[in-house]
């Protein structure tokens, strides 16, 4: 990827280094174990990346072995980290994949949690196609919901679309905390991913409808119900394109790339149902490994 024009899409968020079991074993017996970037947000320029649509990932690692290890392995994804940030008073983040039973995060004071508006001061916002957040950042930290909300502003003033996906993570904030600042968040995007089980949690909305009601205005809304299928909401009307069946290994990432897959086929021009159906499929690639990427291009 050429670092001087800027890329199509751009994330913005933390990646951790990710350490998972090479088989779909429990930690608490596993043997051997993969270390490897794992984030919504890079996941998703990772995605995007290996389909052929430039994209590039901001944020702040720590000054340490594992913040160059990040860095390196999204390099080495043809991610675009010209605007990644080096900080040495706070470490890189990580966490652990318990196949089956979910996640384990030792993130607290990791050096993304400092972002801030200084550090999308220099990205060029304005230029890209499309940029992307998910409500996994503002929850990191005051700081960073104010970068979130400068990014909100800067893309709505500009010809840049803002994806944004509601990623509602209890264990960084109570529901009474998340459910109307992801509402705002959301309200303020072009494009918005949002699980049904998540809407429901968040907003006691319990049909993809009640969603849509709750977003009228956005122009792109996605609202995944998990094994059963994907609704878009759009100018265009209401489609609905059931799950690819597929062989659960884990479904951790599984979001971040549906999200890649969709916004390739929009930003090539596709329609509803092959937009939808281009997620499905970059999902089922996450759904069968304990990887939240594999390296395979499409």
């Amino acid at each position: 990827m050429s670092q001087t024009s800027p890329p199509d899409v751009i994330t913005i968020g933390e990646t951790m280094v990710l350490v998972t079991p090479l088989e779909a074993e429990p930690l608490e017996t596993a043997s051997s174990f993969r270390l490897d970037a794992g984030g919504a947000e890079s996941n998703v320029a990772s995605h995007l990346s290996a389909l052929g649509t430039p994209a590039a990932w901001v944020s702040q690692l720590g000054d340490d072995a594992l913040g160059r290890r990040i860095e390196r392995l999204l390099r080495e994804r043809y991610v675009d980290t010209r605007w990644v940030r080096r900080v040495d008073s706070a470490p890189t983040g990580a966490y652990f994949k318990d196949p089956g039973n979910g996640v384990q995060y030792f993130r607290a004071g990791s050096a993304a949690s400092g972002m801030n508006a200084g550090t999308i001061s220099s990205v060029p916002l304005e230029s890209a196609r499309l940029v992307h957040l998910s409500g996994i950042t503002e929850a990191l930290s005051a700081s960073c919901a104010a970068m979130v909300e400068v990014v909100i502003s800067r893309v709505a003033a500009a010809p840049a679309l803002l994806s944004f996906d509601v990623n509602y993570r209890s264990a960084l904030w109570t529901v009474a905390q998340a459910a109307p600042a992801l509402a705002h968040s959301a309200g303020g995007a072009d494009i918005v991913f949002v699980g049904l089980d998540e809407a429901r949690t968040l907003w006691d909305t319990r049909t993809p409808d009640q969603v849509r009601a709750m977003f009228a205005w956005v122009p792109y809304l996605i609202v995944k119900d998990g094994d059963v299928g994907a609704t878009e909401y759009s100018s265009a009307g209401t489609v609905f394109v059931p799950a690819t069946p597929t062989d659960v290994v884990e479904v951790v990432g599984a979001g971040d790339a549906f999200a890649a897959g969709y916004l390739n086929a929009l930003l090539h021009g596709h329609d509803s149902t092959a937009r939808l159906q281009a997620g499905h499929e970059r999902a089922v690639l996450v759904l069968q490994s304990t990887s939240d990427f594999l390296h395979i291009h499409s």
